[in-house]
């Protein structure tokens, strides 16, 4: 990934936003399902966590994760990019959408795609790259705690996302989620690496009716090392 920096010029007030943000953005390049991605965002998280005041901190901490591109979204969005006759014309979620890379890859494959993040910052930038990076069919961009969510009951084909087990609490309700918002015969697509943390996660699924498979495992380099991340597909059998 590299650092880059991009204008855009259009009319209007929203056009002008949009151009204010981009500017003021830093921009990471990243190879992705055949084509190249900028990927826009408003600093790394060392220099967001360095902003954040104690309120950030509460039960509900608004820690910037979403600023970063982790090792499991790489691999989600290239994984995503083999899957394009899986989920062309599909609808699908994005769930943890941050930056929007995954959900703008699916989208260009010919999916219907609705990118949720429990950060409305985090949305706007995904906005902003889907349109810096030209997606014809951009996702919806929905702002939502998936603890409440307000999505219709089995409206999706398939459900993704990208290191959201990185705390024990998501658990029961990312479960609760896929339960809801799953079609019949949907699946899920989950890009987690390898920790103790997600275990309790797989157990719980499990235990609740889900077929779990592995479905990709693959070493990501990030920052001269790698980590692996592992792409597991769930099912509901009951």
């Amino acid at each position: 990934m590299k650092h880059w920096s991009a204008s855009v010029s259009a009319g209007g007030d929203e056009a002008a936003r949009h151009a204010a943000l981009i500017a003021a953005a830093q921009c990471l390049q990243v190879d992705a399902a055949g084509q190249r991605w900028n990927v826009y965002r408003p600093g790394d998280l060392e220099a967001l966590w360095r902003q954040m005041g104690e309120a950030d901190f509460g039960p509900d901490e608004r820690i910037p994760y979403w600023v970063e591109l982790w090792p499991a979204s790489l691999l989600l969005a290239k994984w995503l990019g083999q899957q394009q006759e899986r989920i062309r014309g599909m609808t699908c979620l994005d769930v943890g959408c941050g930056l929007g890379l995954s959900a703008c890859v699916a989208a260009t494959a010919g999916a219907r795609v609705v990118g949720l993040d429990y950060i409305e910052d985090a949305l706007h930038y995904a906005r902003a790259n889907a349109r810096e990076n030209r997606v014809a069919t951009a996702p919806l961009w929905v702002q939502m705690d998936w603890r409440w969510p307000g999505l219709k009951s089995g409206g999706f084909d398939v459900v993704w996302g990208a290191d959201i087990f990185y705390e024990k609490r998501f658990a029961s309700p990312l479960k609760q989620l896929f339960k809801e918002v799953l079609a019949p015969n949907g699946r899920i697509w989950l890009a987690e690496p390898e920790r103790s943390v997600s275990s309790g996660a797989w157990d719980q699924l499990r235990e609740a009716g889900w077929e779990i498979r592995l479905a990709a495992r693959e070493a990501v380099p990030t920052e001269g090392y790698a980590v692996v991340i592992n792409i597991w597909e769930a099912q509901l059998t009951r």
